[in-house]
């Protein structure tokens, strides 16, 4: 006998969402994938390899862990702060973390252009304090990437440290523990499978981001050119073959992102005792 579901309408509800993942995700992904079928190996391998191609992905690649580390240390410094102290104006930096989320990144990235270029408030003050150019270069790319990678960590680390008993931190401080063995025995190797996906999640979001960085990159070929403002180079180019060619490859490392954030999501919940 087969069991029944508690939920009514479970054959409308499963049409839907295939038609809607078919639509959406599955029909233009795979328009790619048979659009790639044209490009002979020798081809595919021809345009990846070219000296400016590889050099976008170095860029691209390089900015973002560099972007997810910074990220993923300062994140967890925010999400500590939320959760452990009470404050003035607590909500509206609650408020502020998601900031990024609703912001159109074009805006983003017009802003921190503005702040952040030779003549700016920031990056005049940056240049002639320490000689640091930050404006048209990759450091550019690596603060807008923070920008918008943070709150990816701090909401990630967040439900951790609040479901985190204390009481195993009381007991190891009665025993005689200091507070810096407390940190690294206790409570760091709790929060760290949350940490490592918010990092991750950071990594992901910042190989493919576009709007934010553009404005401030200077996107300036073997400098600052991002993987992403390639491809839509090479279609204004009406080099299809070449744009599709980056396209799949950037498909199939989201692929093993994402492979990997659900790895670490699968781990999370098995030391949680979830599974």
């Amino acid at each position: 006998m087969a069991k029944s579901s508690i939920m009514p309408g479970f054959r409308p509800a499963i049409g839907f969402t295939l038609v809607y993942l078919s639509l959406v995700v599955l029909i233009p992904l795979s328009t790619l994938v048979f659009k790639s079928f044209q490009l002979s190996w020798d081809d595919y391998v021809n345009i990846i390899t070219s000296k400016r191609v590889l050099h976008s992905f170095r860029v691209s690649f390089v900015t973002s862990l560099v972007a997810a580390f910074v990220a993923g240390f300062f994140g967890f410094i925010v999400a500590w702060v939320l959760v452990r102290y009470s404050f003035f104006g607590k909500r509206f930096f609650h408020a502020l973390i998601d900031f990024p989320f609703a912001l159109p990144t074009a805006v983003a990235g017009i802003v921190l252009a503005t702040i952040f270029q030779p003549s700016g408030f920031l990056g005049k003050l940056l240049s002639e304090t320490f000689g640091i150019q930050v404006a048209f270069k990759p450091l550019g790319i690596v603060m807008a990437l923070i920008f918008i990678s943070i709150p990816f960590v701090v909401r990630t680390v967040e439900p951790v440290l609040l479901e985190f008993e204390t009481t195993m931190e009381e007991a190891a401080l009665s025993l005689g523990a200091t507070r810096l063995q407390v940190f690294t025995k206790i409570i760091f190797p709790n929060v760290f499978p949350a940490l490592l996906t918010g990092f991750a999640l950071a990594f992901a979001r910042g190989v493919g981001e576009y709007g934010s960085v553009i404005f401030i990159a200077g996107n300036i070929p073997y400098v600052s050119e991002i993987v992403p403002l390639l491809i839509v180079t090479k279609l204004e180019q009406f080099d299809f073959e070449g744009a599709t060619a980056i396209a799949l490859t950037m498909l199939v490392v989201s692929f093993l992102l994402l492979l990997v954030i659900n790895m670490l999501q699968y781990w999370v919940r098995k030391r949680s005792g979830q599974l």
